[in-house]
């Protein structure tokens, strides 16, 4: 079918426009769903590939077993090591191989790099860094933390804009708080923060191999307000939870490292300092604490870790509170990339001045990306299939056009488009149309000035 020239420059600008927004990811990976679709698979970016990623200051003792970034001050007084765990891929993949990245003062006597390199920007009197696999060097961050941040607090917005899954729930018991969704690929879920700290034990039950993505609303959260016990995660093999730690984690990990908390709008986050975290925690607005905070004027306590990464606006943790080094390896959603091309919309053909031409209306049910939409149901689409508006959107950080259906939501029982999710922006929609508008209308001056 011949595809007239404002069709195609439409198609190819909204494309471009839509590209612009995405923020490149530290891996991708191309899947092919049912509905015959290569969809792109997005991470959290270079924010990826550190255990600890600061937008500000960093004040933490002992350790980081992963890799750490700090945009602004790194207090590491009483001694800190860091990037124990990782690999010599991991050490490769990093800006400049560099383990440790302090843009800003670096404080501390004994500081030590265990794999790769470190960079700061500059060293407080007495401060000691070393490197045992690697080189420590005085300069620029080789990371733009303003800009990494303001993709990860789009992408964080984005993420919460998923609506919970079809069937997903969230469930309180008493002090039981349960998290259950069946999709085998991606589970939305939604939760008040007063209701998730009313929980004395957290219990997420997802397949094996499905990302899960928490997403916490509200402005704050104290895990030890109710004194959480742990979170526990549901085993398949052993068709039972398993509270998570360092040396035990129910399907031998496969559960927390795609288990991701996501606080959008949280400005304080805080763990309770005796129990370990299950996951990454994606909050790049909040100070984010490790410890129960000290009473009566003692200094805060507890020295539980996080089993997983901190993405963060500023981290502190004392007593032996650490970040482990079980980064989260979840496909979140990303553009959707049709494996035949789609239909583009109708448009009037480009013809010289002067020839009567028949005006073509496009139909009210085409979408800018051509593909004709369809009534939203509230059926689920079936595990592993993309819904019919994720054909035509980018999820992170926008998409070309938004559904009712995939509008924001409050409460736990939300509508689901399928199991490709849909994250809409309307400024991202805006953007595409507005660029490949004016693709448009430069291919039709040119095809005039031919004629």
């Amino acid at each position: 079918m011949r595809i007239s020239t404002s069709a195609a420059a439409l198609a190819v600008g909204g494309s471009l426009a839509l590209a612009g927004l995405i923020a490149p990811a530290a891996q991708a990976v191309g899947t092919t769903g049912a509905t015959g679709t290569d969809q792109e698979c997005r991470s959290l970016g270079v924010a990826n590939l550190y255990g600890e990623f600061i937008e500000g200051d960093d004040t933490h003792t002992p350790d980081a077993e992963g890799a750490v970034a700090v945009g602004g001050n790194a207090n590491f007084t009483g001694g800190f090591s860091v990037g124990q765990e990782l690999t010599a891929a991991e050490v490769d993949a990093l800006p400049g191989k560099n383990a440790l990245v302090v843009a800003g003062k670096i404080t501390g006597h004994n500081t030590q790099v265990m794999k790769g390199n470190g960079v700061y920007g500059s060293k407080a009197d007495g401060a000691v860094v070393e490197a045992h696999q690697g080189k420590i060097t005085q300069g620029a961050s080789p990371i733009d933390f303003k800009a990494e941040f303001a993709k990860l607090r789009a992408a964080s917005t984005a993420l919460a804009a998923v609506p919970q899954t079809a069937g997903a729930t969230v469930q309180a018991d008493g002090g039981k708080l349960t998290f259950t969704g069946g999709d085998a690929k991606y589970n939305s879920f939604t939760v008040d923060a007063g209701k998730l700290q009313g929980a004395k034990g957290v219990y997420v039950k997802v397949p094996v191999g499905a990302v899960a993505v928490i997403n916490v609303t509200g402005g704050s959260y104290d895990m030890a307000a109710a004194g959480t016990s742990g979170f526990f995660l549901w085993d398949a093999g052993k068709s039972d939870f398993v509270l998570d730690d360092k040396l035990q984690s129910a399907s031998n990990g496969a559960i927390r490292s795609k288990l991701l908390w996501n606080f959008p709008t949280a400005t304080k986050v805080t763990k309770k300092g005796d129990a370990a975290w299950a996951g990454s925690v994606l909050a790049p607005n909040a100070a984010v604490s490790l410890n129960t905070p000290g009473v009566n004027g003692q200094p805060p306590s507890g020295g539980a870790p996080i089993n997983g990464s901190v993405i963060a606006a500023s981290l502190t943790g004392t007593s032996g509170a650490e970040t482990h080094h079980f980064p989260f390896t979840g496909c979140l959603p990303g553009t959707t990339v049709p494996t035949t091309p789609a239909t583009p919309p109708v448009t009037p053909p480009v013809t010289p001045s002067g020839t009567p031409t028949t005006p073509v209306t496009p139909s009210a049910s085409t979408g800018p990306s051509g593909s004709p939409s369809t009534p939203v149901t509230g059926k689920p689409s079936p595990s592993g299939s993309a819904s019919p508006s994720a054909s035509s959107s980018a999820a992170v950080p926008g998409g070309a056009s938004a559904s009712p259906s995939a509008s924001a939501n409050e409460g736990g029982n939300l509508a689901h488009t399928g199991s490709g999710p849909v994250l809409p922006l309307a400024i991202g929609g805006a953007v595409v149309l507005a660029a490949g508008g004016g693709i448009v209308v430069a291919a039709r001056r040119k095809a005039a000035k031919r004629a």
